[in-house]
């Protein structure tokens, strides 16, 4: 029962009833929404905070004034750039990665080997264009000409991203189609091979004794050395770079999408999310970025061997992301940074402290001992710490939720017109309109699915006429939800033809059949709980929006008005249930009562702007007053026109709303017709209540 929600009597409504035959509208949110409800919510508390962080970092070295601690913030800005490359695979798109430190050592070695003299050709006439760009140069050794790569780091810094994207890609490609502790094991296997293949191949790599001579970046003539001061300012600037991708990236089309399939996968295919090609982006693009974090840290170093790169590195990289909050931006890169930081200042002087007071007490142990070594088992300690008490990390994707106001409580709703006065555009556009004889919007023939041995539907054939609202009934176990599931994708069935609009889509990915037009909700409501209400409709519309990740980052000419678009449209879709949703926008949905969840998984259907709605028992959970409330917006969508098959339990909902019935008992059709007749059904009165009950009914 939603006992926090109120309705507002309109005047022509029966004394204590809701008027559910009214489409309510709201006041609109503000049209800036933080839609994941991340930290600094507050627009100008965040610009303030973000201005004084980039103040402290560009005026760091002048304060330290000590080389020795600008080059340890320059490698805490290299893992600050790892931890947000890992972040995109498993804190936005829930992959466990445990070989991140593989794409590492790919960026590394692509960099170094295009500039030690570790590769030497014979020169000829094919290198002389590649001269001529600076990417090579003729040397003469022992009267040999040979060719020594100078590939200039500026170049190198996204073409080694690119490059470990494309080894990300084509790792990824056989392997996400595992999840969990599997796929976990099998990015170990990787992260073990890079550095072994690495150790091996001596030719490429120098082996075990790894690549020395690596050339300093160069900037109009000034090359760096082994100053430290300019590494930290490119990693400065790297880090911002990413960070500025990495939420650029989280708020947009292709963000949802993440984190969608990491909430649920099952959810996120069947609103047309495709699921290998949204998790393979996340691994390329985070792939990507360890690429270049390895460029920038071996020109630094001016050295790589295989012992950088391997299973600890990666461990150390995803404690980084747990400490500061996995999906959290800004978080990640605090964990970065204070975890390095730890490393390479705090432990050193530990170390020292500890050193002493042993010498003090002439304990041979203490004198001797050095705590940097344990920083392997102090990155486990403060794993187990945070997952124990603090599982969200240090700064949070999601901040915690305050209560709704009174005001948001008892927000104004005011009667505006009917759900069929709504002209079309404002549900699903004029695909509505259906002319008389047209082909029927789904016709399932002969579908039978097995599980085993086990016939879940046995030769069933259904009928959904366009604009027609049809309700599938039966017993628990007669095959409802297993219907649902071979129309959307979700099941496949052995035998039979299912044709949507005259189109056959048996074989069709979820997120295909979502695209042609079929939405559905759950029986078991799957939302995405860690997202608001607003990103959970959101999600609803991604087959009908076209963002790519270049788009998303630079907010093109294209992208920015169909993002508005889609945030004025989820505005309109939350209007339909009143004060129910539209002060909850905001609100993460694990906040909301039982029955508000339904109305989003409804809203979140809709949203995607479908020609068939399937609901499966939207009215389950609900008390009285609420199925009927929500009995009369189903009404009202099907006013517009759209085409509506419903399962449904509830016979008072189902007369209410439906032009014909379909009961199924067993896997089998056991009947159709008019409500009214079925419901005096001899036949489907046994199959609801047993054979003796149905003779007293």
């Amino acid at each position: 029962m939603d006992t926090m929600d109120t309705t507002t009597v309109t005047p022509d409504a029966k004394p204590g009833h809701e008027n559910t035959n009214a489409l309510h509208t709201v006041e609109a949110p503000p049209a800036r929404w933080h839609w994941l409800s991340g930290p600094f919510e507050r627009p100008g508390v965040r610009r303030a905070t973000i201005v004084l962080l980039a103040v402290f970092a560009l005026a760091f070295p002048f304060i330290t004034g000590d080389q020795a601690n600008i080059d340890a913030a320059g490698n805490a800005t290299a893992y600050a750039c790892l931890a947000l490359g890992l972040n995109i695979v498993v804190g936005f798109c829930g992959l466990l990665d445990l070989g991140y430190a593989a794409f590492f050592a790919i960026g590394a070695y692509s960099f170094g080997i295009l500039t030690s003299w570790q590769i030497t050709p014979e020169w000829s006439g094919f290198w002389s264009p590649f001269a001529a760009l600076g990417l090579v140069q003729k040397v003469v050794q022992n009267g040999h000409a040979l060719v020594h790569f100078t590939v200039s780091f500026w170049i190198m810094l996204p073409l080694s991203g690119v490059i470990a994207a494309f080894f990300g890609v084509l790792f990824g490609a056989p392997t996400l189609r595992l999840r969990g502790d599997y796929l976990a094991i099998v990015t170990l296997g990787f992260g073990e091979i890079v550095p072994i293949v690495a150790r091996n191949w001596s030719s490429l790599t120098n082996g075990a004794a790894g690549l020395n001579g690596i050339a300093s970046p160069t900037i109009f003539s000034y090359r760096f050395g082994i100053n430290a001061t300019p590494y930290y300012y490119v990693g400065i600037g790297l880090v911002a770079f990413l960070i500025f991708a990495s939420t650029r990236l989280r708020d947009s089309r292709i963000g949802r999408a993440w984190m969608a399939i990491r909430d649920d996968e099952i959810a996120a295919s069947a609103m047309g999310i495709n699921l290998t090609r949204f998790k393979l982006l996340a691994f390329g693009i985070g792939a990507g970025f360890a690429g270049m974090s390895g460029t920038f840290y071996v020109a630094k170093l001016q050295t790589a061997t295989p012992d950088m790169f391997g299973f600890p590195v990666s461990v150390m990289i995803l404690v980084m992301v747990v400490l500061g909050g996995l999906g959290s931006v800004w978080g990640v890169v605090l964990g970065a940074v204070l975890l390095q930081l730890l490393q390479s200042w705090f432990l050193g002087d530990l170390t020292q402290w500890v050193n002493a007071f042993g010498t003090l007490i002439h304990s041979g142990y203490l004198s001797s001992i050095d705590l940097t070594q344990a920083s392997e088992l102090l990155f486990g300690i403060i794993l187990v710490i945070m997952m124990l008490y603090r599982r969200e990390g240090l700064i949070p994707a999601n901040r915690r939720q305050r209560a709704l106001s009174f005001e948001q409580q008892h927000a104004t709703v005011q009667m505006q017109k009917r759900a069929s006065d709504i002209t079309l555009s404002q549900i699903g556009g004029e695909g509505y309109r259906h002319e008389p004889g047209a082909v029927p919007m789904l016709e399932i023939n002969d579908v039978t699915v097995r599980f085993g041995g086990l016939v879940a539907l046995n030769k069933v054939n259904i009928t959904v006429p366009a604009g027609g609202v049809v309700a599938v009934i039966g017993p628990n176990g007669s095959g409802k939800s297993t219907l649902f599931n071979t129309i959307t994708g979700l099941t496949r069935a052995a035998e039979g033809s299912i044709l949507f609009n005259g189109q056959e889509i048996i074989g069709l990915p979820p997120h295909e059949i979502l695209r042609l037009g079929i939405a559905r909700t759950f029986q078991n409501i799957r939302l995405f709980g860690t997202l608001t209400v607003a990103a959970n409709i959101m999600v609803g519309q991604h087959a009908r929006l076209k963002a790519g990740p270049i788009s998303a980052i630079l907010r093109s000419p294209k992208n920015l008005p169909e993002e508005k678009a889609a945030r004025a449209w989820i505005v309109e879709i939350a209007q339909i249930f009143g004060n129910r949703l539209a002060p909850r926008l905001t609100q993460t949905v694990v906040g909301l009562s039982y029955a508000n969840r339904r109305r989003v998984e409804i809203s979140r259907a809709l949203a995607s702007k479908p020609r068939l709605l399937l609901l499966d028992e939207p009215t389950a959970g609900m008390n009285t007053s609420e199925s009927l409330e929500l009995a009369e917006q189903i009404k009202g969508l099907h006013a517009l026109g759209l085409t509506i098959l419903i399962i449904e339990h509830k016979l008072d909902v189902v007369t209410r709303i439906a032009d014909k019935v379909i009961v199924l008992d067993h896997g089998d059709k056991l009947t159709e017709g008019l409500p009214d007749e079925v419901r005096r059904n001899e036949a489907v009165l046994e199959a609801y209540l047993g054979r003796g009950a149905a003779a007293h009914a």
